[in-house]
């Protein structure tokens, strides 16, 4: 059986980057900007402050909590296997924080 890729953490980078750490360990860049540009579901995420706050895992991949309730229905949520198959890997932007 294929393991389906599960995001533990999702942190946002520059611009409209996120840096989506998976469960075994590796952390893809996503460049979110192209999806932004899109409008649609993704409108709210043209706000670069609401963007960076509302960026969360839900639905054990990267999401945006839309409406504040964590509801994984109402969010807006990415295919994890796309984004494990897609992004790529990158060191830890974290890693020499502390």
């Amino acid at each position: 059986m294929e393991m389906i890729p599960k995001v533990v953490q999702a942190v946002a980078g520059k611009d409209y980057s996120v840096y989506a750490y998976f469960q075994d360990g590796t952390i893809h860049l996503l460049n979110a900007l192209p999806l932004v540009q899109k409008g649609g579901v993704f409108s709210p995420l043209q706000d670069m402050n609401f963007f960076r706050e509302r960026l969360t895992v839900i639905n054990d991949t990267v999401a945006w909590d839309v409406d504040g309730t964590r509801d994984p229905c109402t969010c807006v949520d990415l295919d994890p296997c796309e984004l494990y198959e897609t992004c790529p890997v990158v060191e830890d932007p974290l890693k020499d924080v502390g």
